[in-house]
């Protein structure tokens, strides 16, 4: 068994990575700003992002018409992806639906059990700009021009 600190492996050795905003996607009538995040060495292939679109656009399951939310696309390690899209609903709940993709293979519904991952500490500074601009909208006037404000206002840097 390997030593843990906290059920962190002694071994583990922490990394920063980029979030860089990214084209937003509207789906139906959902407005989805979009955030790319990996290691500054690596970047997201544009066949893995117009994929992640595609899928998106696809995904008759996936029920966020007249949302807005945000999408993250994570490039973990070389060629694992999460694919996490979070709707703001019932006006301050923050909803999300997760896909993965492990290579060569499409991507595919997260498991849902219980106690599971929900955001990785590099995913959670997206996360946590977007509950202040939300907060922002919520106290704002929730008109167009806000609504513009909101998604205009984008993280952007190391975590």
């Amino acid at each position: 068994m390997p030593a843990t600190t906290f059920n962190v492996p002694d071994s583990y050795k922490h990394y920063p990575k980029l979030i860089a905003p990214n084209d937003d996607l509207i789906l139906g009538g959902a407005q989805l700003k979009w955030y790319d995040i990996h290691r500054a060495e690596s970047a997201i292939n544009e066949a893995v992002q117009k994929e992640a679109r595609d899928f998106l656009r696809n995904d008759s399951g996936l029920e966020i018409d007249g949302d807005l939310g945000f999408v993250i696309l994570h490039l973990c390690g070389d060629s694992f992806f999460f694919l996490i899209v979070c709707t703001w609903r019932n006006a301050n709940e923050l909803w999300e639906t997760t896909y993965a993709k492990d290579g060569d293979t499409p991507f595919a519904l997260f498991p849902k059990e219980r106690h599971k991952p929900v955001f990785c500490v590099w995913e959670f500074g997206a996360v946590i700009h977007e509950q202040k601009a939300w907060t922002n909208y919520l106290y704002s006037a929730r008109d167009d021009e806000a609504r513009r404000v909101w998604m205009a206002d984008r993280f952007r840097g190391a975590v």
